[in-house]
């Protein structure tokens, strides 16, 4: 008998603190939204992005578990446009890969010029869009002008 009146009296206790804990949740009021200085801005436009990339010039580095040891991981510089002009990613000997971007009058990428670790040109990308923008086909080719393989894009709903 002693055991059921504990074990109703710790039901009782679980669910009056479960009740409070709603209650007090209910009533609390909703955090208010970071200032505008710290508000993250998920939906700018592709101009306004741009926009926020001129000139900029962004450097990753990579560390490791002491912090002791620091090294480049990735470079990324935009122009004065704000469009993406290099892209170098960097492994602990030094340069990886470099990739340099061309665009055309309206701003899409038409090429990508890749160079090895040795920045020596091994890959050439050109590219093809649809009326949308998005890309239609990507064609690499060798650096004597050969094409070495193409990508073509697929676009579906679900």
């Amino acid at each position: 008998m002693k055991k059921t009146k504990k074990y109703i009296a710790g039901l009782v206790i679980l669910f009056l603190g479960i009740y409070c804990f709603n209650s007090i949740a209910q009533n609390q009021k909703p955090a208010t939204p970071p200032p505008a200085s710290q508000a993250q801005t998920p939906f700018l436009t592709p101009e306004e992005k741009r926009e926020l990339r001129k000139n900029l010039v962004v450097k990753e580095f990579n560390t490791d578990a002491k912090g002791k040891r620091k090294w480049m991981d990735h470079l990324t510089v935009w122009n004065e446009n704000g469009f993406k002009v290099e892209e170098i990613e960097y492994a602990v000997y030094g340069q990886k890969e470099r990739v340099t971007f061309e665009y055309d009058a309206v701003g899409k990428c038409v090429r990508e010029n890749v160079y090895n670790d040795k920045n020596k040109l091994y890959r050439i990308r050109k590219y093809e869009y649809l009326e949308n923008g998005r890309k239609k086909i990507q064609y690499n080719y060798n650096p004597d002008g050969k094409i070495y393989s193409t990508k073509v894009y697929e676009y579906s709903y679900k």
